[in-house]
Formats: structure tokens, sequence, C-alpha cells
């Protein structure tokens, strides 16, 4: 990614034509220490004219020298910050060690986003609501996607050209295998457009230009178009105003499952009805997945979803685990055996305690249900459902359950805590991964 870039000295500083900064401030801004009228104080730089500081006694240079640590790391009093500035400008073997320290500190401070947090975009626009309450206030299942996309576009606003055609490599779990793809970020953002469009469609919006077909977003991953991200950008507003249109409750409204191009993402067979909150919960996962392969093509820092948005995509994948379990027993790629029950009967469960923000309980059936009678719903509850049988419990981070559903990672790569049955536990983790997409 493109960065603002350090120069060799204070940009607040002038020099002559003649005269070349010796030693830039400590660690940029965050170096300088505020005057008494607000301005900035940087190293002071000698005149054409000014004489060279007279030399010191050896005691006063030992002290200096022992006080270059604290001036990199910008831990200098104002006072002792002068002085170092002053004796770097006349010590050569100093500055030279002052350069090393600086550089040295740098490496101290791990890389973090030049993007704001998650949770303060959400401050922001809580305090402001706060103050004046919109007209048609996006609901809070489209919450995470109206955060995710902006997000991502705020990402992408930095790409410099070239960096379109960076490759990104997508991963995804199907059957028994693991399987994966070359793109590139042009490309990702072209297929984005055209699942994103199929949701568009079902609440009624214009189809975009270029299309929002399942076919063509096949085609998107071989043909980069890096005008696809002002279209995509559109489009994801258009999906979030229409939210706010409708608004309403979690799973008051739905859309036909076939509607959303691959129906193997929501349980349900032919006909089946998908809710319309979920719908836009699993395109906010997809937009936060995709923006972190693209970030990580890049080299660039890239947070998790703000806690409580964070949490509801948690609670969507644990709530799609039992048909993901029935769809690998009905494939015969399940190593555990299941029970028969019938419908209202106690089932045995897997307790999945998910840490973290975006973390909770869940209870996961892994039963088999009657015949006819579709997958019983993952349940969130702290104590498991009254008389069903907790068999085995897993514990996973709630970034990491995630990178799991999405192919990014594997089961034996995730840092779990397993106690139980070591088979139905296999079952779920691999059940989570069949829920990855390309």
């Amino acid at each position: 990614m493109t960065t603002p870039s350090q120069g060799d000295g204070d940009p607040g500083r002038t020099t002559r034509a003649s005269e070349t900064a010796r030693v830039p401030a400590p660690r940029g801004a965050r170096g300088r220490v505020p005057a008494e009228d607000g301005r900035a104080i940087t190293p002071r730089q000698r005149e054409g004219d000014e004489p060279m500081p007279p030399s010191l006694g050896p005691r006063e240079h030992q002290e200096l020298m022992a006080l270059l640590g604290a001036w990199a790391l910008s831990a200098c009093s104002r006072e002792e910050s002068e002085r170092v500035d002053e004796h770097l400008g006349g010590c050569g073997p100093c500055a030279d060690e002052a350069l090393r320290l600086r550089d040295a500190a740098t490496l101290l401070e791990p890389p973090g986003a030049l993007d704001l947090a998650p949770e303060l975009r959400v401050a922001v626009l809580d305090d402001c609501f706060a103050r004046r309450p919109a007209r048609q206030p996006v609901p809070p299942w489209a919450a995470p996607y109206d955060q995710e996309a902006a997000r991502l576009d705020a990402l992408l606003r930095d790409m410099a050209e070239e960096e379109w055609r960076t490759p990104v490599a997508l991963r995804w779990f199907d059957g028994d295998a693991w399987h994966g793809t070359p793109t590139t970020v042009a490309r990702v953002i072209g297929q984005l457009l055209s699942l994103d469009g199929l949701l568009a469609a079902a609440v009624g919006l214009p189809e975009p230009v270029n299309g929002p077909t399942a076919e063509r977003a096949a085609a998107r991953l071989r043909a980069p178009d890096a005008g696809d991200w002002p279209l995509w950008r559109e489009q994801s507003r258009s999906l979030v105003r229409a939210a706010a249109e409708l608004g309403g409750v979690a799973g008051e409204r739905t859309v036909p499952r076939e509607a959303l191009g691959d129906a193997g993402r929501f349980p349900g067979g032919a006909g089946a009805e998908v809710a319309l909150s979920d719908a836009f919960l699993d395109r906010a996962f997809t937009c936060w997945v995709h923006a972190k392969d693209i970030a990580h093509a890049v080299e660039y820092p890239y947070d998790a979803p703000f806690g409580a948005h964070l949490r509801l995509l948690v609670d969507l994948t644990a709530r799609r685990l039992p048909e993901s379990i029935a769809g690998r027993r009905r494939a015969g790629l399940a190593t555990s055996s299941a029970r028969l029950t019938s419908v209202g009967a106690p089932v045995r469960t897997l307790h999945l305690e998910v840490e973290g923000a975006g973390g909770g309980h869940w209870y996961i059936p892994v039963d088999s249900p009657a015949a006819g009678v579709s997958a019983v719903e993952a349940h969130e509850v702290p104590e498991g459902p009254e008389g069903d049988e907790a068999v085995a419990h897993v514990t996973l981070e709630d970034e990491e359950f995630c990178q799991l559903a999405a192919g990014r990672i594997t089961p034996e790569e995730a840092a779990v805590g397993m106690e139980g049955d070591p088979a139905l536990i296999h079952d779920v983790l691999y059940a989570a991964a069949a829920l990855s997409r390309p």
C-alpha cells in the first residue's frame, strides 16, 4: 500500500540549499514536544554563519550520549531534547548513533493500519445519530454490511494503480479436500460486485452495469476490471439504503433461497426462504473476508470487525453448522456416528464456546433429525437447551472461528480447546470449514 513517507528531516523545518539535515526528529511527529504557544519544537538547525557548538567536556558528552536512547523513543523531557538536538548538530559520531537508534526504535512498534479503528466509526455514528436521529436508520442486521463495505472502500481508495493487479490467493474447502484459485485484487472486487448484485436484485434494486449473475461472477475471477470498484461502491450503498427503507427486525423479511445464487450457503431445500437479515450478514461476512485477503496481498494491516458486528457473524456461522453437519453425513464424509431423533426429543449437542468481543456460547445439535425434518438450529444460550446432552466442548477465538468457516485456516491450524468425543469434534470443525466458498 502507498503510505505517507517520512523524509530525512522534520517536515516543519526549513534548511538552506547548501545545508544538509543530519538527524531527523525521533519517530516522526510523536517525538515533538509542544511549546507553550502550541507550535511543535523540532531539532534546531544551525544557520549558515552560526558557529559550531563549543566542544563539550567528557562528562557532559557522556551524559548526552546516555540520553540518545531515550531521545530515539521520544522519552526525553523538552529540556533534554533541546540539549540532544543541539549536540547532534555538531557531533558526527553521536549523530550517526542517533540515526541507528531511531531506526531501531521504529522496529519496536508493530505496524498498524492507517485507517481508523472499526470501533471509532461506530462510536462517531452513534454520537451523531444521538444528536440528530436518522429519518431511516440502518437496521442492526444491516449495520455489519454497511461497516465492512465502508472499510473495504477506504482500503481501495489508497490502492496504487499497479496494486489492482496484485495476486490474491482464494482458498476454500469442498467435499473432503482443499481447493484454491489465483486471482487479483481487481477480480475479487468484480466478484463481490456480482455476488452482492444477487442480493440487490432480490430486494428489487436495478441491475448494475455488467450485471450480477452467477455466471458473470465466475467470469470476473478470470477477467480483471479495476472499473468495477465504483460500481461495487455504489451498489453497496444502494443495498444499505434499501435495508434502511425496508427496516424491521432480524428474520422479519425473507427472500427466495435460489435468488441468492449459491444456495449451499443457506439451509433448507428447494423453495426455501432465507431471512433477509441473514442474507445481509452473509454479504458482510464475505466482504470482510475478501477485504482481509486483499489487505494481506498488499501487505496492509486489517482489523477484525467491530465486536457487536463480529458477534452477529459468529452467530450466523454457528447457526449454519447443523445443516452442514447433516450434509456431510449424507455425503458419507462424517466420522462420527449419529442417533436418529424424533421432533422435540432431546438431542446430543456440542458446546461451542467462542472467545473474544464477538464470542458467546452455542450448542450445536450433532444427531440426525428424523426423515423430512430439517436440522435443528444451533442455540445460543449460556447453559444449553433444557434436556439436551452436551457430549463435547470446543473453544475457539471469534476471528479464528470465522476464518475457519471462510476456508482461510484449517481445523488443524485453528487454536482450539477440545474436550469430549473426538469424532464429533472433528465433524463439527470440518463442517465449519465446509461452509467456505470461493
